[in-house]
């Protein structure tokens, strides 16, 4: 009687109640794994020495996270990996033949002044990464709009197709990635599969990378340019699927992360045909992340119960 009585007890617990078997780190280790297909893709494009550009901006986020957290007497959380995915991200948005010392300032900034000066992991209002190479876009723009294959300066398909000046790669080598760009934008197809494992896994949510990109290349055409290339060339890929989707920094509603795929490719669009700057996506999913809280405010669904206090 006794054993049967032990098995209707109720046992109390704060919250969470609902718990994964997911962790910051498994998550963190997931992204780094979508990504991974792409940076082999980029070390055999554009050269070995990529891989400086990829160690300094890693080693730089862990080494400024440690620092900073031992300097305020925080918990050191470079275990969780999210340093590392932050100079992997950041890295993959550089030029090819950007110098290493600015690889590590720019993976510095990202952490320090983006993430820790908030709170840490979960309280930055913008996405570190792109934050610190708009940061460095500013600080050496010739730097930062110099690129090249294997030593060979080339302008990319989206500076063709601003100024005019010089042949368009096939859409084929868009897709597969046989072009001029950052680091790790060029391969469409490898980011895209990259995208869609994270999606499959459950590690982000399909709806902010799908209107994103859909409103592109929908906008693409109404703007009277290619929308397949459009989608195709560019930071668009990795920045639909790896950053748009950041935990912090997107919608917590489905509205909202309509609004939030919508908006982003709305910005780009415009910046893109006809503002003065050949790419937008930075700028599209950093303005997006500063509206992100009244997105928030005014999609999350009333409390139940909750009544109107009248003015």
């Amino acid at each position: 009687m006794a054993d049967e009585q032990e098995k209707t007890l109720y046992h109390l617990s704060v919250s969470p109640h609902i718990r994964s078997k997911q962790t910051t780190t498994s998550i963190m280790l997931e992204v780094m794994l979508a990504l991974l297909p792409a940076a082999v893709f980029s070390v055999i494009h554009f050269g070995p020495r990529v891989l400086l550009v990829y160690a300094a901006c890693m080693g730089s986020a862990v080494l400024s996270e440690w620092i900073w957290q031992k300097l305020t007497h925080q918990d050191i959380t470079i275990k969780d990996c999210s340093a590392l995915v932050t100079g992997m991200l950041l890295a993959m948005n550089l030029p090819p033949d950007i110098p290493v010392w600015m690889a590590i300032v720019g993976s510095a900034f990202a952490i320090i002044i983006v993430k820790q000066v908030f709170g840490g992991i979960g309280e930055n209002f913008m996405n570190p990464a792109l934050t610190a190479r708009c940061f460095m876009l500013v600080s050496w723009s010739s730097a930062m709009t110099s690129f090249a294959v294997h030593g060979v300066s080339s302008a990319t398909p989206l500076t063709i197709i601003k100024t005019g000046e010089g042949q368009l790669p096939s859409l084929l080598d868009a897709f597969i990635g046989n072009i001029s760009g950052c680091i790790g934008e060029t391969s469409a197809l490898l980011l895209l599969l990259g995208g869609l494992y994270l999606i499959i896994r459950g590690i982000i949510d399909w709806i902010v990378p799908l209107t994103y990109i859909l409103t592109v290349l929908v906008l693409g055409y109404v703007f009277g340019r290619d929308g397949l290339y459009e989608i195709l060339t560019g930071g668009l890929m990795i920045g639909a699927f790896f950053m748009a989707t950041d935990y912090t920094t997107s919608p917590m509603t489905h509205k909202g992360r309509f609004i939030m795929g919508i908006g982003c490719g709305l910005i780009t669009s415009i910046i893109r045909c006809f503002g003065g700057y050949p790419e937008g996506v930075s700028f599209s999913i950093l303005l997006m992340n500063i509206m992100v809280p009244f997105i928030d405010k005014v999609t999350l669904p009333r409390i139940y119960g909750e009544v109107k206090t009248s003015k």
